[in-house]
């Protein structure tokens, strides 16, 4: 799609006639449009802090997968569940790596494998930020039902956004109106904000994950600060989702304004 979106972007230089080697700005110019070039820069510098992220998230819970801890994952999930009075919400083992999550719906905690059978400070920490979760359902925490509401237009948005924004696009370089680029982008812009919206929600169920292993005694002072280091990253993730479905957001408007500049001229 985005490849496609941005021969799209091209074709407005290609129609010209114009000698791409007619200087450096006028190559950058007519290949891309100055909006679009903008938008390729955007999304180069996201690309490259996600991939440091997820560099750095690897070899942090590869590290303090090592570090032993005196409780499996599944056990810490159960104590903290009890400690806070959610002897109700179920603590299971799903297949895969990095499958851990927080099931609102039927109140599971969902620990992948490795993070409920090991004893390690990177499974402490992980099963205590999932049930973070739980205790933000009870509580009644105000972003993650916010995050719960936009499930329904996120899931029209993420399907029906880039197929919309594709015919749009295909209208404007046919020097046809542009609502239909706009509401596609409109409806693509629902997952740029469930990804911003997520991010008070992961803060603050890690937040909540070390204040309980800080209280409980289960991590002493070395292990809750490895922890803590390891939620970290884990939460730097979403920022670098976050950053990077709004600057492909940018990226499309700026594709669009490009195509919009060139039917005017």
């Amino acid at each position: 799609m985005t490849v496609f979106l941005h021969t799209l972007a091209q074709a407005g230089y290609y129609s010209t006639g114009n000698d791409f080697f007619h200087g450096s700005h006028a190559a950058l110019n007519g290949m891309y449009g100055d909006y679009t070039f903008i938008g390729v820069l955007i999304l180069l510098v996201t690309m490259l802090l996600g991939g440091a992220v997820q560099m750095g998230l690897k070899s942090a819970f590869t590290r303090y997968s090592q570090e032993r801890a005196p409780l499996t994952g599944a056990e810490v999930a159960r104590r903290m569940l009890h400690q806070y009075g959610l002897d109700n919400v179920q603590v299971i083992s799903t297949p895969g790596r990095l499958t851990d999550h927080y099931n609102p719906v039927d109140r599971t905690v969902n620990l992948s494998e490795s993070v409920y059978n090991e004893a390690s400070v990177a499974a402490m920490a992980v099963a205590a930020h999932e049930c973070g979760h739980a205790v933000q359902h009870a509580c009644s925490y105000p972003w993650l039902g916010l995050r719960s509401t936009l499930v329904p237009m996120v899931n029209i948005g993420s399907r029906l956004g880039q197929v919309i924004l594709f015919l749009g696009i295909i209208l404007l370089a046919a020097g046809n109106s542009t609502a239909v680029a706009w509401v596609g982008l409109a409806l693509y812009a629902s997952t740029t904000l469930f990804a911003l919206v997520t991010l008070p929600v992961e803060f603050d169920a890690s937040r909540r994950a070390l204040a309980w292993l800080r209280q409980s005694g289960f991590a002493d002072h070395a292990m809750h600060g490895q922890a803590g280091s390891a939620l970290r990253w884990a939460a730097m993730t979403y920022v670098a989702a976050a950053l990077s479905s709004l600057a492909m957001l940018l990226y499309y408007a700026l594709i669009i304004l490009s195509r919009m500049n060139n039917n005017r001229e």
